[in-house]
């Protein structure tokens, strides 16, 4: 396995003063890798304590070593002289399984935290860092910012043939308000389902609307 110098970023889990249990991650690599000793700093635990449960965590098959630990080049200071290790660091998958295990306080803002994103994921679909959003990485950082993709997907749902429907069906209702409108309003809707029969087609008679 090749030696690679030990990756940068940061992996934050704390209470903010409205008592809102927040996490933050920055990372250069798509993932973030920690070694056992900076995991159980994370979730103020014991660096054996962190290795009981990884032994659990790969034993019960919920990951796969190979895929969610590496060996990194460590530099360290001992002395007089600067001594170079590989030391293992296990990325952000086996990070978040080991939080949801250890048994600390840190550990429990932790779930805390997963618990109230994975809430908003099941009941609206979606779930955002607003903060983060607010405060994109300057270049110098080396860190990717995800707001374009956010946009792209944003846009990707809104030209979908329902969501188009509905908004159809939004602009309709405020307009039938109208006495005057709705005899108009009829022979339009009519004109659209009779003559937009396939998908695209009924896409593009919308979007005229929209």
């Amino acid at each position: 396995m090749g030696q690679e110098d030990e990756p940068t970023g940061e992996m934050v889990v704390y209470q903010s003063q409205d008592g809102t249990t927040r996490g933050e991650c920055r990372f250069a690599d798509e993932t973030r890798w920690l070694s056992q000793s900076l995991i159980a700093e994370l979730f103020q635990t014991t660096p054996q304590n962190v290795t009981q449960h990884l032994r659990s965590i790969f034993r019960e098959g919920e990951l796969n070593p190979e895929a969610t630990c590496k060996d990194f080049l460590q530099v360290r200071q001992e002395g007089e002289r600067k001594v170079r290790r590989q030391v293992k660091h296990y990325n952000l998958d086996a990070i978040l399984a080991v939080g949801y295990r250890v048994r600390s306080l840190r550990g429990t803002l932790f779930r805390t935290w997963a618990t109230q994103r994975l809430s908003e994921y099941l009941v609206k679909g979606f779930t955002m860092d607003d903060e983060r959003l607010k405060s994109p990485p300057v270049d110098s950082e080396g860190v990717p910012d995800y707001f374009d993709e956010l946009l792209e997907r944003i846009r990707d749902i809104r030209a979908s043939e329902r969501r188009m429907y509905l908004r159809v069906r939004e602009i309709f209702a405020l307009a039938a308000s109208s006495r005057k409108s709705r005899p108009v309003l009829g022979a339009i809707f009519g004109h659209l389902r009779m003559t937009h029969t396939g998908p695209r087609r009924m896409t593009s008679g919308l979007q005229l609307f929209c």
